[in-house]
């Protein structure tokens, strides 16, 4: 005999608490919600509107250099670890939660030019004006004074020293300056120099997928590959140019963004140098630095114009910039490994930490808010190409000097190729070839 008995689920129609909303059973046909549609857009704009309600990306500022941020470097197994040098020699180590200065000590005679942690993490290398290569250790249970302080090792270098990188995992670091030396941990004197005719170079940094290839911005505008394995540099590109620092995507062993001094980004395949594979436009002023994100989709750029900037690798414009009264000219910035958080340091002694997405929401989030973000976002990117979807997600408050600036160079770049494009017209057929805009910003490529 078969007996037929109704069931009732009491997840689904009890609530969890008193102050949770009442569950409702719905039916998903899609017969029977004709509106679906324009509910949805209606949800889309609502979210697109809160983020930008939402959308507070300072988090705070770190405290107590007494002259301009010169470098930063994040530890390579701890989030809460940040390292700064300063113009006077001041090398800083801060807790990034507790935003305090854990340890402060006078390492260099001048400028210190880069800070580098070695892959144990115990200790960090720092580089200055006075030519000295220092080993330092990284921690921070014994509280000195500045005069205490004493490195590990001191190398002197026969040259000038402007930036320096360590290899991910071996005992092997590269330095810049009128050369670009190869050292091991170890040793005092370089176990390898690379040369090209060039009067100075001014970054250095280490792939980190392809760990033996290197790269250089140099003064004469061009960026340099080096393979640690050749006797000899391998390619280098000319820009118009010159490039600041440069920075390896940590998810494609090919791809790096250089930063330069023509307000713009470039974003370049090693196997194909004679064109970049995007042009990043936005800033108004020279582009100071520029770091990955460690998703390798997004890199942030500081710039003179005293703003921070957030593109996508595959993107020309940013899709966020951050910008305070009080900051000044960036000298760097750094994106966290959690990929949380951008680091800024500029010229008015301050260390600034903003969040990398403007309005997300930091802390603990309970899964029926986990659910609602996703959906929210989950809508906007099926509304983005919408007008007035598009204008709310694009729209920013920038300061006046960038907005009349910004102005200014869309008239120039709109009268360049109007000019271009009438001398094209008037002239014989092939006389005035069309250029790209990736291809006008790079002189040569040499081998």
């Amino acid at each position: 005999m078969k007996v037929k008995v109704l069931s009732r689920n009491p997840d689904e129609y009890l609530r969890e608490t008193k102050r949770d909303i009442h569950k409702v059973p719905r039916n998903y046909d899609p017969s029977l919600h004709p509106f679906e549609a324009p509910r949805e857009y209606t949800r889309a704009l609502n979210a697109i509107k809160l983020d930008r309600v939402f959308a507070k990306p300072f988090i705070g500022n770190l405290e107590g250099h007494k002259d301009s941020v010169s470098c930063m470097s994040k530890h390579p197994g701890r989030l809460q670890v940040l390292l700064s040098g300063a113009y006077d020699g001041e090398v800083r180590i801060w807790n990034l939660p507790q935003r305090t200065c854990e340890r402060s000590f006078l390492a260099h005679d001048g400028i210190v030019r880069g800070i580098a942690f070695l892959p144990s993490s115990e200790q960090f290398i720092t580089i200055g004006d006075d030519k000295t290569i220092k080993v330092w250790k990284a921690d921070t249970d014994d509280c000195h004074d500045g005069e205490e302080d004493e490195p590990i090792n001191t190398i002197i270098s026969k040259t000038i020293l402007t930036g320096i990188t360590h290899h991910k995992s071996e005992p092997y670091f590269a330095t810049c300056g009128e050369v670009c030396h190869l050292w091991e941990e170890t040793r005092n004197e370089p176990v390898r120099t690379f040369k090209w005719g060039v009067d100075s170079l001014h970054d250095i940094k280490y792939n980190l997928v392809q760990t033996n290839l290197l790269a250089a911005c140099a003064s004469d505008r061009s960026i340099i590959l080096y393979d640690t394995r050749e006797v000899g540099p391998l390619r280098r590109v000319v820009m118009k140019l010159r490039a600041n620092k440069m920075s390896w995507n940590p998810m494609e062993a090919f791809t790096f963004t250089c930063a330069s001094e023509d307000y713009n980004l470039y974003t370049f395949d090693t196997r194909k140098l004679k064109t970049p594979v995007n042009v990043h436009m936005d800033h108004v002023e020279a582009v100071t630095d520029v770091d990955y994100s460690p998703t390798g989709r997004e890199f942030v750029s500081g710039s003179y114009d005293k703003s921070i900037r957030i593109f996508e690798v595959n993107k020309g414009h940013s899709r966020e910039v951050y910008h305070t009264k009080r900051m000044q000219r960036l000298t760097g910035v750094l994106w966290s490994l959690d990929n949380k958080y951008i680091i800024s340091g500029s010229d008015e002694m301050n260390i600034r930490v903003w969040k990398a997405r403007a309005s997300e929401k930091l802390g603990v989030l309970k899964p029926r808010e986990k659910a609602a973000l996703k959906y929210s976002e989950a809508l906007k990117e099926k509304f983005a190409s919408h007008p007035q979807v598009r204008r709310i997600a694009r729209h920013r408050q920038v300061p006046k000097h960038v907005h009349n600036a910004q102005a200014e160079l869309r008239k120039i770049r709109e009268k360049t190729k109007r000019k271009e494009s009438n001398r094209r017209i008037h002239s014989r057929k092939g006389a005035v070839p069309f250029i790209s805009e990736r291809k006008r910003h790079v002189v040569a490529e040499r081998q």
